[in-house]
């Protein structure tokens, strides 16, 4: 009341207060703070692809979950990312990028929560589902912010290269962060850990990130959407329940062949779409399709490593959850090294040659881990040949991005990006479902033969090899085992059998894994040019684009 009756106050006092609250808002509002707040929903949900790998074993044995089950723990989360990520993008340019991107960590978390409190392995993938969803709304929303946050393009290079550097870092902490939380307490503990961050990045994100929306952009392309969705999930279904059914089955058969006319359609439907949600034209440019195929290749490779060799360290060689991350230490820190080194390498020469010296050395090993690893393996086996390939597939996880962004006009950025992302997913995706298929067909077939070969009965074959597969193995042979000699004789000969059953396959997953990162560097090799990526700054003008008029076409 005072003030009103003495302009000098209310123009004076008050007028220092706005002054300083606005100080006070520029100065907690600055993109620098923005930026650690996407970049941690950048962390988070790169995290989940990798951080339950070295707990595997422990939900095996706790919920008796078969090998499929497992991969469907991990390619629940991978699968639903992979297929709504571009979809959200387009939601987030229309509804606003702050308001979809808190929205889904308000959804990743709620996933956390019903996987650290699910009494089953089917609830547990529930939750892994949830959890995607919400990654997927999440993570397109980051490259938009900064797109917006960083005017200057020197600094956005930068908050570019930060950005790619974080998702190579989720990947190469998740199985170490994974053991320790699990050494601690149990594999739930990783889920709540997800919950307290997530609610970190909510409050944060709400304090701090700036609403941006482009309303009148582009559409969405609900049918491209759900024929993408449709194509992947009957791929994925067929892969993984072709394990246990036979490939040759007529659903199997059929959710394969109606994978292949679902992802025809999509391709149709995109090329026709004004706005699509994946310009399937844009592979026409020889450095995006590139990139886009490594980058399938790598992740691919990585979760080659991450999911069936810390299976077999905690399976085969009885390492812990927090022994297995022990095991893999070495490479997280030669991952977060190649990812360091691999940004201003890319900015000097351009894309091309870290991402074949990159794939390169992820190759030599990947290759050198598989001929070392055996049921006595440790850290002083495995620690070097895991960080040879963690420091080759850091190195090349962040020129794919480079060369991804710098083959695209600037306005299309954030769909090269999120394509690439996509594409990563899909190489998790088809990595654990592929090669899972590979090693429980070891493990099925196998060990039939291994099992006759030590001279157990065709009417027990089949609860043996239910056990092993299922986890309940070990306890059950362990309380057979103080029956009698003969009995603990029986037992040691089954796990051989399981063992090696295990480790042949193993091997053929590595050896696939290799060789697709050799493919990898012939990609980069040939496709990527040395001008087409040689910086993370995508407000430059890019390469003339062809097919920049949209082709008329159902909406």
């Amino acid at each position: 009341m005072e003030a009103r009756g003495h302009p000098h106050l209310e123009h004076g006092h008050l007028g220092h207060l706005r002054d300083l609250e606005t100080a006070v808002l520029a100065r907690w509002h600055r993109p620098n703070y923005a930026l650690a707040v996407v970049t941690l929903v950048l962390f988070l949900t790169f995290l989940d692809n990798t951080v339950v790998t070295v707990v595997l074993a422990d939900v095996q044995s706790a919920l008796h979950a078969g090998v499929s089950d497992l991969q469907w723990v991990v390619n629940g989360y991978a699968l639903t990312f992979a297929s709504l990520m571009l979809s959200f993008g387009a939601l987030a340019d229309r509804l606003g990028r702050k308001r979809v991107m808190l929205s889904g960590v308000a959804v990743f978390c709620a996933g956390s929560v019903i996987c650290a409190l699910a009494p089953s392995i089917q609830v547990l993938i529930a939750g892994r589902v949830v959890m995607g969803v919400g990654a997927a709304a999440s993570e397109p929303g980051t490259l938009s912010m900064i797109r917006h946050l960083f005017d200057d393009r020197e600094r956005r290079a930068r908050a570019l290269g930060a950005w790619a550097a974080v998702s190579g870092l989720a990947l190469a902490t998740g199985p170490v962060i994974g053991g320790v939380l699990a050494g601690a307490w149990s594999w739930r503990a990783i889920f709540w850990f997800n919950v307290a961050f997530g609610l970190l990045a909510l409050v944060a994100g709400a304090a701090l990130l700036p609403e941006s929306a482009d309303p009148d952009g582009r559409g969405l392309d609900v049918p491209g959407a759900l024929l993408g969705a449709a194509a992947l999930g009957c791929l994925s279904f067929g892969v993984i329940l072709g394990e246990t059914h036979g490939y040759r089955a007529a659903p199997i058969l059929g959710l394969l062949s109606g994978s292949g006319a679902l992802a025809v359609l999509f391709v149709l439907w995109e090329r026709r779409s004004r706005h699509p949600v994946l310009d399937v034209r844009a592979f026409s440019r020889p450095a995006f399709s590139g990139a886009t195929a490594v980058a399938f290749a790598v992740s691919f490779a990585t979760f080659a490593v991450f999911f069936f060799v810390a299976l077999y360290l905690q399976v085969v060689a009885n390492r812990s959850p927090d022994g297995t991350a022990l095991v893999f230490a070495p490479m997280a820190v030669a991952m977060i090294a190649g990812a360091g080194l691999a940004g201003p390498w890319v900015a000097r020469s351009g894309a091309r040659l870290p991402m074949v010296v990159g794939c390169l050395a992820g190759a030599a090993g990947v290759a050198l881990t598989d001929a070392f690893i055996s049921p006595t393996t440790g850290l002083a086996t495995l620690g070097w040949t895991l960080a040879i390939a963690g420091f080759g597939l850091g190195v090349a996880l962040v020129p794919v991005t480079a060369a991804a962004l710098s083959s695209m006009p600037p306005e299309r950025s954030s769909t090269a990006a999120s394509t690439v992302n996509t594409s990563r997913e899909l190489g998790a995706v088809v990595g654990v479902a592929a090669l899972g298929s590979v090693v429980n067909g070891q493990l099925t077939v196998d060990l039939v033969h291994q099992l006759a070969a030590v001279g157990i009965p065709k009417q027990f074959q089949a609860e043996v090899i239910t056990a092993v597969t299922t986890g309940s193995f070990n306890a059950q042979a362990a309380k057979a085992a103080h029956a009698s000699r003969a009995i603990a004789h029986i037992v040691f000969e089954v796990e051989h059998a399981a063992y090696h059953a295990f480790g042949n396959g193993l091997h053929l997953s590595l050896g696939a894994a290799a060789g697709l990162l050799l493919v990898g560097t012939l990609i980069s090799a040939t496709a990527i040019r040395r001008r087409s990526a040689r910086s993370f700054d995508i407000t430059r003008t890019a390469e003339p684009d062809p097919h920049s008029t949209p082709a008329p076409g159902p909406s």
